[in-house]
């Protein structure tokens, strides 16, 4: 039994030799003194891994500029924001500079002049485009651009020779607001279709004006104290009989139409309404939101939000298109997004590249700052604000947004012409031919626009 037992011992040894030599035949190992052969395909079971690129390969330190758009100064805010960045990005460290709209151009300017710009900015293309953009200062953006962005919304970012200087992330329309509870009182209600937000025509809205001034003397001021929340008296004005601020390819000013000569001319006669040369729109927002004033032309969802203005009024606001003769009114937007400086560091553009697409390329961390901002989508985006306590309020204010009209500027000179802009105002409050001024304002917001052409 012994010798057969050792047989068979030998015979399963030699098969699980056959078997192990079967199973290896044609797959040498290769030769380690032999040079691999060039045309043959590597194994990938052979390969070493590739790494990725994460955010750990990439480190800067940066600054971020940001002016008070809805909390986006909001230091809880802002940095939550960043926080969801450095969480994939940890080794790129941001610091921030909090701008307002009474100096926060000095501070940007100094800090160019200084060689010392912020890296990043989050403003509308009036200045990022018109101003810092046309003067060679950002970095074009438009490889960023996430699908789906609203043509139009992207073209108000962009200049004439096609740069993309602010990545677009939010946007609203700049509306009048009215005190419902006094225009009731009033009988004024009947020249307002409540179901859109709109006057019925320019002559009703006068009517409307009259009639409130017969019970609270102040309706309205047509402000001129500086440039701030110029966009309403702006609107006003163009708004009334179809007139433009400039033409349409945005490269010259032609505000001294006859349209606009009308308009003027009828606030400077309808009673209730005033120029006050002594204050700007943030000013008109206080003096209505305290009752004092029976509209305000400078006027949001953003105001409407605000815990020292719309949420304080002891009145209802009812949001309101301008007035038009056609029906059809033309409101200004804001949009507001990202710029980047180029100061020279690749790697700091490429970092601020990184933090730009991480806002705006996921859809819910885009959401997300959006939601920051108070406003709109450059997108279309699904269930943004639903379930928030601003859901009602955005769905009231958001059917103000499709009357949205040209984002006129970013035409040439803009600085130089919303300081023209306020200045004829004033000589127009103070007894000034309004035919005289346009005129002047024109002549001197071209000059402007001429000489930021040449370079």
């Amino acid at each position: 039994m012994k010798t057969i037992r050792k047989a068979l011992a030998l015979v399963l040894a030699l098969c699980i030799v056959l078997s192990l030599a079967a199973c290896t035949t044609g797959s040498k190992d290769p030769d380690p003194t032999k040079a691999p052969d060039p045309t043959k395909a590597p194994d990938p079971s052979q390969s070493e891994p590739v790494n990725e690129p994460t955010g750990n390969d990439l480190t800067a330190n940066l600054t971020l500029a940001t002016y008070p758009v809805g909390k986006m100064t909001d230091e809880t805010v802002v940095k939550g924001l960043i926080a969801d960045f450095n969480a994939v990005y940890p080794n790129v460290k941001i610091e921030l500079v909090y701008l307002d709209y009474t100096n926060g151009d000095q501070t940007v300017n100094g800090m160019i002049e200084a060689n010392n710009a912020p890296d990043l900015i989050f403003e509308g293309p009036e200045r990022l485009v018109a101003n810092w953009g046309a003067k060679g200062y950002l970095v074009d953006l438009k490889d960023l651009l996430p699908a789906g962005t609203y043509d139009v919304t992207a073209g108000s970012c962009t200049n004439a020779a096609g740069a993309m200087y602010e990545l677009p992330v939010c946007q609203t329309a700049h509306c009048m607001g009215i005190n419902k509870d006094l225009f009731t009182q009033a009988g004024a209600m009947q020249y307002i279709n409540e179901d859109t937000h709109t006057w019925k025509s320019t002559s009703d809205f006068l009517k409307a004006v009259e009639a409130v001034a017969a019970i609270h003397p102040n309706v309205g001021v047509v402000f001129c104290g500086g440039q701030g929340g110029d966009q309403g008296n702006r609107a006003l004005v163009t708004n009334m009989y179809g007139g433009q601020y400039t033409n349409s390819d945005f490269t010259r000013y032609t505000a001294n139409c006859a349209e606009n000569v009308q308009a003027l001319q009828a606030l400077v006669d309808v009673n209730g309404i005033e120029f006050d040369p002594g204050i700007v729109g943030g000013d008109e927002i206080n003096l209505f939101c305290n009752g004092t004033l029976a509209m305000a032309t400078c006027w949001n969802v953003g105001a409407a939000k605000s815990d020292t203005q719309g949420k304080t009024a002891s009145f209802e606001i009812f949001p309101m298109a301008f007035p038009t003769e056609s029906g059809d009114p033309s409101l200004q937007g804001g949009i507001w997004g990202f710029g980047i400086f180029d100061n020279g560091d690749a790697a700091k553009v490429e970092a601020a590249k990184a933090f730009v697409k991480f806002m705006t390329e996921d859809e819910a961390q885009y959401k997300k700052i959006v939601e920051a901002t108070g406003y709109w989508a450059t997108r279309d985006v699904s269930g943004l604000y639903a379930g928030t306590e601003d859901e009602a309020l955005m769905t009231e204010y958001g059917k103000l947004v499709p009357f949205m009209g040209p984002y006129y500027q970013i035409t040439l000179g803009w600085p130089e012409a919303r300081t023209a802009w306020w200045n004829a105002l004033q000589r127009i409050g103070n007894g000034g031919d309004v035919q005289t001024e346009l005129d002047a304002f024109v002549a001197e917001a071209n000059a402007a626009a001429e000489a930021a052409e040449a370079g």
